[in-house]
């Protein structure tokens, strides 16, 4: 839609807007290139800094590099599943939260969310206990920190292991503290529109040494020493390269989660007062990361449904995405491989989510101008 004009009169397109920004500095290309004139590609040197102050950054006392997210959490799980064990994971979420429990030779029971914070039901989940769970995987969805202390609580009194799964979380705190520094396993995502943005990459963190040594022993095709192989293990090794940029961006991440932060208190405060229109609600005594800014859009109240929405919003050039648009329980590998029970929280987020732009390349008039647009198509 052209909906401005310029000093001669012609109307222009608006300014697009993108749903994410993954931008190089010149700082983070140069140290790709010093590693690629280097030779030494591969896991090194890069990755050993790149794990160091990763887990200095978080609170940890380690964190193991590997080739990406899904990987991060197939290496935790890997580290202390046993074949038919079960995992409670929210089903509001991305597949590889619960994939990693089936490739690692356990089950994924998928549990509701909260309809506000849209992170996993502990209620939900209690139900579905049986005598073979052994952990819970809750996931810090689009940056928003779960009840930590809900979340240990439930699993103390059920002698669970915990998975958070902090794909979306990097900078995400809870009452002050890193959500990365917590036990047993975080696993982080460095996919190109996470927080910090290499390419591929993961990271586990973890406090126990043993759990660390184990993830290690699995990254590099369980070789203990070279051509010696205690365990059957897998390629997951992260390269210098995506360390080096990694390494880069850790030094920046502060600067674009006060970005981020800001640019979501701008539409927090626009968007939360018009009716239909639903903002993710933070977890009380949680820092947000923000990763991605997402509404519910309620067609009844609002006037028009998720789908009009993003299709107005483009005419006007302002990207959204759908994440996700169903959940793992819809997913019809685990259809067919669980069945199927209806989740109500999980489907009508999934009918009605809408994630807007929030990112660090966003300037405090592009948030303002979204903020703004939204509730004039109410009218």
């Amino acid at each position: 839609m052209l909906n401005e004009s310029t000093k001669t009169g012609k109307a222009v397109a608006p300014k697009p807007l993108a749903i994410s920004e993954i931008t190089l500095t010149d700082g983070e290309i140069q140290a790709a290139v010093d590693v690629l004139r280097s030779g030494a590609l591969r896991q090194g040197r890069q990755c050993e800094a790149f794990e160091r102050e990763f887990a200095a950054y978080v609170g940890a006392s380690h964190a193991v590099s590997s080739a990406n997210g899904t990987a991060a959490l197939h290496l935790a799980y890997m580290a202390f599943l046993n074949p038919g064990d079960e995992v409670l994971v929210p089903a509001f979420t991305f597949i590889a939260t619960g994939s990693m429990v089936t490739a690692a030779g356990g089950r994924p029971v998928m549990c509701d969310v909260d309809p506000h914070t849209f992170l996993i039901d502990l209620a939900d989940a209690e139900r579905r206990l049986t005598q073979r769970t052994r952990a819970i995987s809750p996931v810090h969805l689009f940056g928003n920190p779960c009840n930590v202390d809900a979340v240990q609580e439930f699993a103390a009194r059920h002698d669970l292991r915990i998975v958070w799964d902090a794909a979306q979380a990097h900078g995400a705190k809870y009452h002050g503290r890193d959500v990365g520094s917590l036990g047993d396993f975080v696993t982080y995502s460095f996919y190109p529109t996470k927080n910090i943005f290499v390419g591929e990459g993961g990271m586990t963190c973890t406090n126990n040494a043993e759990y660390a040594d184990r993830m290690r022993l699995f990254r590099s095709h369980g070789q203990s020493e070279r051509y010696v192989h205690t365990a059957l293990g897998l390629n997951y090794r992260m390269t210098d390269v995506e360390a080096a940029i990694g390494r880069k961006q850790l030094l920046r991440l502060n600067a674009m989660l006060a970005i981020r932060r800001r640019n979501a208190a701008i539409l927090n405060a626009r968007l939360a007062r018009i009716p239909g229109i639903e903002p993710q609600r933070i977890t009380a005594g949680g820092q947000h990361a923000w990763h991605q800014y997402s509404i519910l859009v309620d067609e009844q109240r609002f006037g028009m449904n998720r789908d009009r929405l993003a299709a107005r919003l483009q005419e006007e050039g302002i990207s959204t995405g759908v994440h996700y648009p169903r959940g793992l329980h819809q997913q019809p590998i685990f259809q067919q491989l669980y069945g199927y029970e209806p989740l109500p929280v999980t489907e009508r987020l999934a009918e009605q989510i809408l994630a807007l732009p929030v990112h660090h390349g966003l300037e405090e008039e592009d948030a303002h101008r979204i903020a703004e647009t939204i509730p004039a198509m109410a009218r």
